[in-house]
């Protein structure tokens, strides 16, 4: 599917009803502890992430990043570009300045489409909320170092292929849980990520089943 075709299609179904919360707790963490965490949703953090998706011989991707390990949040995860809200500024804005900041793709260069449920985080109080834009003009990626470590591009493909969409049992801070993840160009994708992915993931099915 050509990028302009699948740009109109997304268009249409962000403006609709989304999939929400269903489809992104089929990636969430697992385990029979409870936690207790001193957040609500009502005082989170906003912050906005930006699914960007680009063609490149005859292909759709978008991008991912690899935090270093001298950020304050997420060290080493793997994230999609973005991060805190500034004061007075919208969301999508946020999303479009953050990957500018991250990455070094011109903010003016991006046309955001529309915007994914957001999800809240208890455990880092953060609220995200994924806005899904697209890039038709060539572009240099020019890393921050203070933030990104690695950058790597996942074709849609990868994304909707169920195949990719796996669990594993791990021990996080001292506790058993089950970890649902995607494996995507090597690389495995859980928590937040995972959980907006997955939403992102509904949709997409929904445009090329459509």
């Amino acid at each position: 599917m050509e990028l302009n075709k699948l740009s109109q299609k997304l268009q249409f179904l962000l403006k609709s009803d989304l999939p929400g919360q269903s489809s992104q707790w089929r990636m969430r963490v697992k385990t029979d502890k409870i936690f207790n965490f001193n957040t609500t949703e009502e005082n989170a953090i906003q912050s906005a992430i930006l699914i960007l998706l680009y063609e490149k011989c005859g292909k759709i991707y978008f991008l991912l990043t690899e935090r270093t390990h001298t950020v304050e949040h997420h060290r080493g995860q793997i994230s999609l570009p973005g991060g805190v809200r500034e004061i007075n500024e919208k969301l999508s804005s946020t999303a479009t300045r953050e990957t500018n900041e991250e990455i070094g793709i011109n903010a003016d260069d991006i046309d955001v489409m529309g915007a994914l449920s957001p999800l809240f985080v208890p455990v880092t109080g953060f609220i995200i909320h994924p806005f899904v834009g697209v890039i038709n003009n060539n572009f240099e990626l020019h890393p921050e170092p203070g933030e990104v470590a690695n950058v790597f591009e996942v074709d849609v493909d990868e994304l909707i292929n169920d195949d990719n969409e796996l669990e594993e049992k791990r021990n996080l801070r001292g506790y058993d849980m089950d970890i649902p993840y995607f494996l995507l160009s090597k690389h495995k994708v859980w928590g937040a990520t995972a959980m907006i992915l997955s939403e992102f993931k509904t949709v997409l099915k929904e445009v090329f089943d459509a």
